[in-house]
């Protein structure tokens, strides 16, 4: 599950027992990205407080099915199998069309989604793109070009804030061999007006 220790949903106790239960899914399922911090509670908070809030937060105006995009994207980018395949499946679930996802995904695996992508998402996978691959070829012009497709300064805030929490769950997941055994595939915090509702579903 980890290359780390990690302790379980039945054996948790105080702090970590509250968290667990405020992160779990059915059946009490806690995510192996989440039992990776249970050493550390305190860090499982920031983590699930980033993540709710960048992806799941009702003021973010980018549609959620972009933004499950640009993680898919990143997560490809960096060869994260585990948060690849979590997050494609809550992609397929909110594009509700399984032929459209898995063109999308062969899309971005191949770096020719501008071939289905409107423009400005394109420009938001290219600058997520540099954010994660070549950090010191990005520069002021490219944002000026997501402006150019009617990108708000609000929206590229998200775009950049869901590759940047990407990039750290990715890191997390690798550095850690967190693995998809006994996972349910696909979960994620739907209640979108309550930020302190991390329950997955």
């Amino acid at each position: 599950m980890t290359w780390i220790k990690t302790i379980p949903f039945h054996k948790a106790t105080g702090r970590l027992q509250k968290l667990y239960k405020k992160v779990s899914g059915p059946n009490n399922n806690v995510d192996n990205i989440m039992l990776a911090h249970s050493l550390r509670p305190h860090t499982m908070t920031g983590h699930m407080a980033l993540y709710k809030n960048t992806l799941h937060n009702s003021n973010n105006t980018l549609p959620k099915w972009y933004l499950e995009t640009i993680g898919v994207y990143v997560s490809i980018l960096n060869h994260c199998n585990y948060c690849i395949d979590h997050h494609f499946e809550g992609l397929k679930r909110l594009l509700e069309d399984s032929n459209k996802s898995n063109e999308l995904k062969e899309g971005l695996k191949t770096d020719t989604f501008n071939m289905i992508l409107e423009k400005k998402y394109v420009e938001g996978l290219r600058y997520a793109k540099k954010l994660t691959k070549s950090l010191d070829t990005l520069g002021f012009e490219d944002v000026e070009r997501m402006k150019s497709v009617n990108l708000s300064d609000g929206e590229i805030l998200e775009i950049n804030q869901v590759t940047a929490y990407f990039n750290y769950a990715n890191r997390t997941v690798l550095g850690l061999g967190i693995s998809t055994e006994g996972d349910i595939i696909g979960l994620s915090p739907n209640d979108n007006s309550d930020e302190n509702n991390w329950n997955h579903q």
